[in-house]
């Protein structure tokens, strides 16, 4: 955010537009794996900056097509690569089972926390889900 001004979501959003090719919202949304709320938020905040374009199809009104301005891609060139982008490569490399049985996994510890609030708990509270080692002893 002090290379770049935008946040953590804005560059991978921007990064997931840095192909060339125009994409709908709702495919980048799927790719993220945010809500359409969201990505429109998101497309506003970054449109308004002059990082993304949008366009309407001319045969159906009703879709919007992305693609990013020259100065959003000038400001990807400058922005350091974050952990998203270090995990995309590494997770990128592993083989299709490997990345199949992490998402598994992911996904199964995200269904067991249940909302956000609850997760910020069980993940600051390690004591409660550690082993009491100490009465074993």
């Amino acid at each position: 955010m002090r290379e770049t001004g935008l946040t953590p979501s804005q560059l991978v959003f921007m990064q997931l537009l840095d192909d060339g090719a125009e994409h709908t919202a709702g495919a980048v949304a799927m790719r993220m794996g945010i809500t359409q709320a969201t990505t429109t938020s998101l497309i506003h905040k970054l449109e308004a900056l002059g990082m993304v374009i949008r366009r309407r199809r001319d045969t159906d009104r009703r879709q919007v097509w992305l693609s990013l301005t020259d100065n959003g891609r000038k400001m990807l060139d400058i922005a350091p690569d974050g952990a998203h982008a270090q995990f995309h490569a590494q997770f990128s490399k592993l083989a299709e089972w490997e990345q199949l049985m992490l998402i598994s996994a992911l996904e199964r510890v995200a269904a067991m926390l249940g909302t956000q609030d609850e997760a910020a708990a069980v993940l600051t509270s390690d004591a409660d889900l550690a082993p009491d080692t100490e009465k074993e002893i």
